[in-house]
């Protein structure tokens, strides 16, 4: 049994985000805007091995970004950081409380990006053949048939409030369609991708990307 504690809010305490441009670090950039509270980016620059640094691998042993130092606390994997931030600021109503019934599915949309759908755009990236039975995702098709019977009853995965769950799902399906170009949308995926990533987090978000790959350019002229 793990002892009650208390301790300060994201909301009170600043910490460092760890991030680089172009990778899933972009959800904790857009989740961290949603949230509100302040933050420290502390960029890693992957092209030069930076995340390979003993000190970085302290904080996230497998040397990837995103990761996330809060105090003593320090984690790794973008769905465990938006969990964890979802439910370190609870003024952002981020996160079902527990003990609501939406909490299941919000839990369930919040481990589907990792278990399903990066493995099936993988695979249909790659053309790799699997039969259902031995793929824990079962295929890409039908992980798109979930997505679109999810979407359905919107505007957000859990009906009018926007969650840390949709910071997961839109930006696997934007990079999906934009980047990796193995999903073409729906009207309901395309409505949805649209409507998140129109809100002012996103915005903000990439603009803050936007800003250093700008630098970049401007650096290496």
């Amino acid at each position: 049994m793990f002892p009650l504690c208390s301790w300060p809010t994201l909301a009170e305490e600043q910490h460092e985000t760890y991030w680089a441009p172009h990778t899933r670090a972009f959800r904790i950039l857009w989740l961290m805007e949603e949230a509100g509270a302040p933050y420290e980016r502390q960029l890693v620059d992957i092209r030069t091995g930076e995340q390979d640094d003993p000190a970085f691998r302290r904080i996230n042993p497998m040397g990837k970004v995103p990761a996330l130092s809060d105090g003593d606390a320090h984690l790794a994997e973008s769905g465990a950081i938006c969990a964890y931030v979802a439910e370190r600021v609870p003024a952002a109503h981020l996160a079902p409380p527990v003990g609501d019934p939406l909490r299941a599915r919000y839990l369930y949309w919040m481990f589907f990006s990792a278990g399903c759908m990066e493995p099936a755009f993988l695979q249909k990236m790659k053309g790799i053949e699997l039969p259902k039975s031995a793929a824990g995702w079962g295929s890409f098709d039908l992980v798109m048939e979930v997505v679109e019977e999810a979407l359905k009853d919107g505007p957000y995965l859990l009906g009018e409030a926007f969650s840390a769950a949709d910071v997961m799902l839109a930006m696997d399906l934007w990079y999906a369609i934009h980047l990796l170009k193995v999903v073409s949308p729906t009207p309901r995926v395309a409505a949805y991708v649209a409507r998140c990533t129109a809100r002012p987090a996103f915005q903000r978000a990439e603009a803050i990307e936007a800003a250093e790959l700008a630098a970049r350019a401007a650096a290496a002229l």
